[in-house]
């Protein structure tokens, strides 16, 4: 499919450097699982490719996700352990953790952070790994693209085995010759941000402390 060269400029209101949708704070808890199925077939869009426009670097790798899933061949545990070698060539885990945590990450110590990204990324794992049975032959779009410095957005559209299509949006950023997803929308709503309107009720609420105890014996607060 053709991929068009947009405006690299964010639209008006359209902050392309990390502002995400508002949302009612109950709407996080209810979209991360459909989030999470959406950021299993775009960690499909990823892959050790060389520099290059983020669609053109993250099509190379469209399939590879795809492969494993309807590889008969390989068992869950086998499907698991691929896809997730996938995330972690794909995903910028700690851009999306610091993100995720908003204003309260700038309040941890070095050490806290690091604890928190190894968290925030088995919970991510979590989220997409449990996915993988539900996987029914969805395949992914490309729409178009807009660059700005360092920062992209790759929009395409998750096609279901009906034909439905679920517009979704990968928000990428350059880290030396490798264009890495942070953050995933579908229908508009942010994965990140999702998960922030939990965080931040929490802390709030509660403590720091209190969201990193609920997220080790749990995975989601």
């Amino acid at each position: 499919m053709a991929v068009s060269r947009q405006d690299p400029r964010p639209r008006a209101g359209e902050a392309l450097h990390g502002a995400c949708p508002s949302q009612r704070p109950d709407q996080g808890h209810r979209l991360t699982g459909r989030l999470a199925a959406a950021l299993l077939l775009l960690l499909a869009l990823a892959g050790p490719a060389g520099a290059g426009a983020p669609t053109d670097q993250l099509k190379a790798h469209t399939d590879r996700v795809v492969r494993v899933l309807e590889d008969p061949a390989l068992d869950q545990g086998q499907r698991k352990a691929e896809i997730r070698a996938v995330a972690l060539e794909a995903f910028d885990v700690a851009e999306a953790a610091r993100r995720a945590l908003g204003p309260h990450w700038s309040k941890r110590t070095p050490a806290e952070r690091e604890e928190f990204v190894g968290i925030f990324q088995g919970l991510l794992e979590r989220g997409y790994l449990s996915r993988i049975g539900e996987y029914g032959g969805e395949r992914v779009q490309y729409v178009g693209e807009r660059i700005d410095g360092d920062y992209g957005v790759v929009r395409a559209q998750i096609v279901t085995a009906k034909g439905t299509q679920v517009p979704v949006e990968a928000r990428v950023l350059r880290r030396g010759v490798r264009w890495l997803m942070y953050d995933v929308l579908i229908e508009n709503v942010s994965l990140v941000a999702s998960y922030r309107s939990q965080f931040d009720r929490v802390i709030r609420t509660s403590s720091y402390e209190d969201l990193v105890k609920r997220l080790k014996a749990r995975g989601t607060p």
